[in-house]
């Protein structure tokens, strides 16, 4: 495949490189910050040159976004356990809103590119079919009785995940001034969102 460098241990797979080039990104974000992290730092990270890193990935924000996708599975993980104190279809719900908004900015590697100026670019990976089959995934993980809420097929849970997701990402964007408390954010949500589930 002809790669070079790599500290003397090429990867097997194109698969395996574009991990190591993750890696060693978030290596770099984690001791310097994004603000002095360079696709050049991460490609001396990773024990390659630049080129080699633009065989895989086009640009800085590229690797950036993988970074953060990188962390999505851990942040699922952590926020359906929360959100499986929930019982109801619409807490469950109007909770999903408040944690995303309250936590992803907060996330190491999810909120890169919010900070990095890249919020197109991080909405067109949450605002995906994908994304969206994964928040329905969530969603029907919980010990919520969707059916008895009107919500009865796979189609309509990912509609589901799908308007809840692309409201979080509004939020986020475009935070109230001044900013809304959780309860506030609760009622809100609750008060549009409740009566389309039930509650």
């Amino acid at each position: 495949m002809g790669y070079h460098g790599w500290r003397g241990n090429p990867p097997g797979t194109e698969n395996e490189a574009r991990r190591r080039i993750v890696e060693a990104a978030t290596a770099c974000l984690d001791r310097a910050g994004l603000a002095k992290t360079s696709l050049s730092d991460v490609a001396a990270e990773a024990g390659v040159t630049r080129q080699t890193v633009y065989r895989y990935f086009p640009g800085l924000k590229d690797i950036l976004r993988a970074v953060a996708l990188a962390g999505v599975e851990e942040f699922a993980g952590r926020m359906e356990r929360h959100l499986a104190a929930f019982g109801s279809a619409t807490e469950a719900a109007v909770e999903s809103v408040v944690y995303a908004v309250r936590t992803v900015p907060a996330e190491p590697h999810l909120g890169l590119l919010l900070q990095a100026g890249e919020a197109d670019f991080f909405s067109d990976g949450v605002l995906s079919p994908q994304a969206f089959s994964f928040g329905a995934r969530i969603l029907g993980n919980l010990p919520v009785d969707w059916a008895a809420a009107g919500v009865r097929t796979d189609d309509d849970l990912r509609g589901l995940a799908e308007v809840l997701m692309r409201l979080f990402m509004s939020f986020l964007q475009h935070p109230a001034d001044p900013a809304s408390t959780d309860d506030r954010l609760r009622a809100l949500v609750r008060r549009w969102i409740g009566p389309a589930l039930g509650g």
